[in-house]
């Protein structure tokens, strides 16, 4: 009997031992292989509200995913987070999982150092459809989705309702065209006895991006090759008649008087605009929580779509933001673990909780049936406005954006050639002429540098 219970005993302990070691198994496969969570590094790149908004729904999944942890890592500005990733590369200590801005796609992509989201979508079969569709197009390069869309914003027209009335203007209806806008923000201008501008009727910050959404509202292209979505871009295509109808739009409001040429920096806009400074600014859908927090009931704000000219046809506007990228070189477990956290990041749960804290838009339409977001809208109905900006747009190359390896330096000469124009120093076509050899040739060294 004594010989039957050992014998029992030491069935029951190899049972034991054998549940153990599938147990641990299964959990290799979940975890780290040793029991513990799969630890990842994230890198993020935003600021502030942000970038605090940004840790808490890191937080958040750290919580609810005991078996995977994330570090999160801020890396200053988005120039100085691929900056720091170049020289990560070589040395093979990239993070896992990187926020990094939209003008950064190419190089991402020529970097050789992602895995494109859509390897673990295909794997998954993760249904993208509720995702909007206008986001996606930007970061999908040759029907390849590279990243996943997490900030993203587009730009709108900022007016004060109240300073439309006292002019005479209709406050429910905004201008829509290059014209109109000129000829709203002539009527809009105080001046004194003398005819000195006291206040504009706008301010227009000198920045890049608006040069491209523009050009976007036109369906007309940044850079050759369809905006370097049908093969590598070689050239600027801006010095066009679109992209000179442009500036002269401009310069003639900013030489009238009518509107203020007030440099490069639209923080400087905004608060112009919230001081009730100005009637009119165009900027990101991402600070209008600030702007409506900064006005404070003082007027009323209305936001109306980005202007365009009045025979542009199949335009629309270009995203703006940043994406979720997943670099290579990392173990299974990390990859899967990565895909899970940018999974999490982009839902409609947390894309809604993300959207009241930041402005940003969701990237998911599911996340505007969240109750919270819903009372959010019903305080801010300014904001559906730029949601059906972005429903209306068309997917297209020149909405889709252009990718270039150089666009920091292209942003910068851009600027350098508006100011020129703005300050009466060049006219249009030549400063975009020189500003489109100077990209042509920085495009001509990447595009060398990423053949070897």
């Amino acid at each position: 009997m004594k010989k039957l219970w050992y014998r029992w005993t030491a069935v029951l302990l190899l049972g034991c031992l054998l549940a153990a070691s599938v147990g641990c198994g299964g959990q290799k496969e979940a975890a780290g292989g040793d029991g513990k969570p799969v630890k990842i590094v994230f890198w993020y790149a935003v600021g502030g509200k942000v970038g605090d908004a940004t840790k808490e729904l890191v937080d958040e999944f750290n919580a609810q995913h005991p078996d995977i942890q994330v570090e999160a890592v801020f890396q200053g500005d988005y120039d100085t987070a691929v900056n720091k990733l170049k020289q990560a590369i070589p040395s093979k200590s990239t993070p896992n999982v990187m926020q990094v801005y939209d003008i950064g796609t190419r190089f991402m992509i020529d970097s050789k150092a992602v895995v494109p989201v859509q390897k673990w979508i295909d794997a998954e079969k993760f249904d993208v459809s509720k995702y909007e569709k206008n986001i996606l197009a930007y970061y999908t390069v040759d029907d390849k989705l590279y990243s996943m869309p997490f900030n993203t914003s587009t730009p709108i027209l900022y007016y004060n309702k109240t300073m439309f009335k006292e002019a005479g203007l209709d406050p429910e209806n905004p201008p829509k065209t290059f014209d109109e806008v000129a000829a709203d923000a002539d009527k809009l201008t105080q001046r004194d006895a003398s005819g000195k501008v006291t206040r504009p009727g706008m301010a227009l910050a000198i920045y890049g991006w608006f040069f491209e959404q523009f050009l976007a509202e036109q369906n007309s292209f940044y850079a050759d090759n369809g905006n370097g979505r049908d093969g590598m871009a070689q050239k600027a295509a801006f010095v066009s008649p679109q992209g000179e109808r442009i500036l002269d739009w401009w310069a003639d409001m900013v030489k009238k008087g009518s509107t203020a040429n007030m440099g490069r920096k639209t923080a400087d806009t905004q608060k112009a605009f919230v001081a009730g400074q100005t009637a009119m600014t165009i900027d990101s859908t991402g600070v209008l929580g600030d702007v409506m927090d900064g006005v404070n009931g003082k007027f009323a704000v209305g936001t109306a779509y980005l202007p365009h000219p009045a025979d542009a046809k199949d335009g629309g506007v270009i995203i703006g933001g940043a994406s979720l990228w997943m670099l290579a070189g990392h173990s299974d477990a990390e990859e899967k673990a990565s895909w899970e956290f940018i999974k999490f990041m982009t839902a409609a749960k947390q894309q809604a909780k993300w959207h009241i804290r930041t402005g940003y838009f969701p990237v998911t339409q599911e996340a505007y049936d969240d109750p919270s977001l819903k009372e959010y809208e019903a305080k801010y109905p300014q904001f559906k406005l730029a949601i059906e900006q972005l429903h209306n747009t068309p997917v297209n190359h020149s909405t889709q954006g252009a990718l270039l390896g150089v666009f920091t330096q292209a942003r910068q000469e851009i600027e350098g050639a508006i100011e020129q124009v703005l300050n009466g120093q060049a006219d249009t076509h030549d400063a975009l002429q020189k500003a489109a050899d100077k990209i042509d040739s920085a495009i001509e060294r990447y595009n060398q540098s990423v053949k070897k």
